[in-house]
């Protein structure tokens, strides 16, 4: 089978990278189309994917307008070229208009309930859209929804182990306690309109998370007290499942930090529109949604308590219990997929 895989964040990246080993061990073929976006391209050369960009990255709605048409087309001459089978991405509106002109199947991957436009461009085009079985929304006769979250593709115990050894490279032991911090930049179409923590209350709560150990950061915000602190993204899960505690408004990482067992603190006001962090929170306490920088700062507190994360792995277990390995099954999905 021939698998054309278009990426347009580094998230991306690590939910398709082991499926993409898993099908090449099996014998398809994947070529992957992506945006000029560094981190990617980092994320992608560091795995040695083999990849071609299509679309430099723009931030505006209307650079994203104007280079709709142009990157569909490359897509699009670049499927025909490959002889793709199947198309599959994480709500790229380009493969699905690409998949269409190439007359083969698109699937998607989807876990972010508030991207509404992407959506209304993408659905028509899109022959199953898979979700978290905890996604808010009903999409109709294509939504297929998998008891697991999308993080658990390349953090799920089968697909990652954590490596002891970067505790060293950056200068710690088992013992220390440090914390993550990513505050994003907020220039996604589905930001606009969002609050979100000033830069006060920020260098606020770094300064609180100091107080207690090390602060480390995963951040794209410029924020002057964490200049010298930022962590190579290769690193950042290894050091997420050893941390004492996350805190920012990266979505993302707030869920990997939970499905890692790390107390884990999402600041971002989107996180009421979105099914997983709301079930890590409700149904695992594996994280905390809170937008209150008084109550963020007491939060951080008590999670530096002796013994928190003990109590965290065993939340985690819990959780593992419950959801499942998603790449196991994204690979079996594929393989069966009955339009193919």
């Amino acid at each position: 089978m021939k698998i054309l895989i278009d990426i347009g964040h580094p998230g991306q990246v690590h939910f398709f990278k082991n499926f993409i080993k898993e099908m090449e061990k099996r014998g398809n073929e994947i070529k992957i189309t992506a945006r000029d976006k560094d981190v990617a391209k980092y994320l992608m050369d560091y795995y040695n994917f083999n990849y071609e960009i299509v679309l430099k990255h723009r931030k505006s709605l209307f650079g994203k307008a104007l280079g709709y048409m142009e990157t569909t087309r490359k897509i699009s001459k670049i499927g025909k070229k490959f002889g793709a089978d199947l198309f599959l991405s994480c709500a790229s509106v380009y493969a699905a208009k690409a998949s269409k002109k190439c007359k083969k199947p698109h699937i998607v991957f989807d876990d972010t309930e508030h991207s509404k436009w992407e959506y209304k461009l993408y659905e028509p085009y899109t022959d199953v859209i898979c979700t978290p079985s905890c996604f808010l929304k009903d999409l109709g006769p294509k939504q297929l929804r998998y008891n697991g979250y999308k993080e658990l593709a390349y953090l799920h115990p089968n697909q990652f182990k954590p490596n002891h050894d970067i505790l060293k490279e950056v200068g710690l032991s088992e013992k220390d306690n440090f914390s993550i911090v990513r505050f994003v930049s907020w220039g996604a179409t589905h930001d606009k309109g969002q609050k979100r923590l000033n830069e006060e209350n920020r260098m606020k709560i770094v300064e609180e998370l100091e107080r207690h150990g090390r602060v480390i950061s995963s951040e794209e915000g410029k924020l002057p007290c964490l200049e010298g602190k930022i962590i190579t993204p290769e690193k950042i899960h290894d050091l997420l499942y050893y941390a004492q505690i996350y805190v920012g408004d990266g979505g993302t990482m707030a869920n990997e930090a939970a499905v890692l067992g790390t107390p884990s603190i999402l600041t971002s006001s989107l996180a009421k529109y979105s099914g997983t962090p709301k079930d890590l929170e409700s149904s695992y306490k594996l994280l905390y949604i809170v937008t209150d920088s008084n109550e963020i700062l007491s939060k951080i507190n008590d999670l530096f308590n002796e013994g928190v994360k003990e109590e965290w792995k065993k939340r985690r277990e819990k959780m593992l219990k419950d959801k499942i390995d998603v790449t196991k099954w994204m690979v079996d999905f594929v393989e069966n997929y009955v339009g193919v």
